[in-house]
């Protein structure tokens, strides 16, 4: 029986997301993700206007942007398409693009972290080498070099993304599948006969599943900055696809004359990065063990 015990996984209950509404950033956080992915949800329906419609009267007699008023509420961008619109649709990209990419990372970094993790010798020898092997290149810079290589387009780009974000949660969940390996419940069930499928997916997996949430929330705010940097680079999602890094990067010779084609998508970044990252350090503190009690 005390083996049964031991087994019982830390997993998320119902009663986690009632402990996350006790937290006031963390409420923030979801308010926030909430509405973008509500603007993001219903861009079609929402945008006063066409993201990539030009408008004649949306540039001054000079040719220059307009600033926020009446008709524009986020003013125009360099050719005279409405700001407003494109962030919304900017918001769908980085959403979309945080979406796959994060989920393609996380499911390739627990396949090899449990993997290794769990099989002892070459096994996990060459997973965590060639992990090791790729922690060892700057993420931002392979990153570039792999979006070079390929066309960009959205789906590339979030794949690229996926390919250079799956370490961490690899190396992670190798030391806890490690240590969970070797736990007594688990020896009891070899001993008793359960295969490896049974043993992983019955008494592994679910010990690993708050790390693993806890990943894939703090996981987006790495994915939607990281493709942000690549768009601003230009090596991202190409226009006229609005993306607010190329929203930046399209405008940045305006940065002295008219400062919000910068400041705003660069503030809509920022919010979007810090309402996960808000979300994620909570789930952390709720799931973790040794937090139990502590909030």
């Amino acid at each position: 029986m005390a083996d049964v015990a031991i087994s019982v996984p830390v997993a998320p209950t119902p009663g986690v997301f009632r402990r996350l509404l006790k937290r006031k950033l963390a409420v923030f956080g979801l308010i926030v993700i909430a509405l973008i992915v509500f603007a993001a949800v219903f861009a079609p329906w929402i945008v006063p206007y066409n993201p990539d419609e030009q408008f004649f009267e949306g540039l001054t007699l000079e040719g220059a942007p307009l600033a926020p008023n009446v008709q524009f509420w986020f003013g125009t961008d360099l050719v005279g398409r409405d700001l407003l619109s494109r962030i919304i649709y900017g918001a769908r990209t980085s959403l979309i693009i945080g979406v796959i990419a994060n989920g393609v990372s996380v499911l390739i970094g627990s396949a090899v972290g449990i993997t290794a993790g769990y099989f002892k010798g070459w096994v996990s020898t060459v997973l965590m080498r060639f992990t090791d092997l790729m922690m060892a290149f700057p993420a931002l810079l392979l990153a570039i070099v792999l979006a070079a290589i390929f066309r960009p387009s959205l789906l590339i780009v979030a794949m690229v993304i996926a390919m250079v974000n799956w370490v961490q949660i690899a190396r992670v969940l190798y030391t806890e599948t490690r240590s969970l390996a070797e736990r007594d419940f688990v020896e009891a069930e070899r001993a008793l006969g359960a295969g490896t499928f049974r043993i992983l997916t019955r008494h592994i997996f679910p010990h690993l599943v708050s790390t693993i949430v806890v990943y894939a929330t703090l996981g987006i705010a790495t994915t939607v900055l990281l493709e942000a940097t690549l768009s601003y680079l230009g090596i991202g999602v190409q226009p006229p696809t609005a993306s607010w890094g190329n929203i930046i990067f399209e405008n940045q010779t305006y940065f002295t004359s008219a400062p919000w084609l910068v400041f705003i998508p660069g503030f809509a970044i920022i919010l979007l990065a810090l309402a996960f990252n808000l979300v994620g350090d909570a789930l952390r503190d709720i799931l973790d063990p040794t937090q139990q009690g502590h909030h």
